[in-house]
């Protein structure tokens, strides 16, 4: 990756609901639908948009049941998602770190 790489980093974890969607479910594994939403402060519509995007990627899975007789959609992140999003975390920082460079080299002229 070239310095200030930013066309490398992976669109579709870079927007910020499927960034924080990601940045969530690698903390904690998994989530209901209701958990997604209010921690991203979501409609439902964006929401389900969102997370079809990750899950066609192949970076959630989403499993539908029942809870007694209400329904419950878990998101899982899936071992395909886990590798993207360390990925995603390398490329940032190594963009951070040549920026950093840049700030030092600057500096040093």
């Amino acid at each position: 990756m070239s310095v200030f790489g930013t066309n490398d980093l992976d669109p579709i974890i870079h927007g910020k609901l499927r960034l924080g969607l990601m940045a969530y479910l690698a903390s904690v594994g998994s989530a209901s639908f209701v958990t997604l939403r209010e921690k991203t402060n979501s409609t439902d519509g964006n929401l389900s948009t969102h997370l079809s995007k990750l899950e066609d990627a192949g970076y959630i899975k989403i499993n539908k049941q029942f809870e007694g007789r209400k329904p419950l959609t878990l998101v899982l992140l899936s071992k395909v998602g886990r590798v993207a999003w360390i990925g995603y975390l390398n490329q940032m920082q190594a963009l951070l770190h040549g920026q950093e460079l840049h700030g030092q080299e600057l500096d040093g002229q």
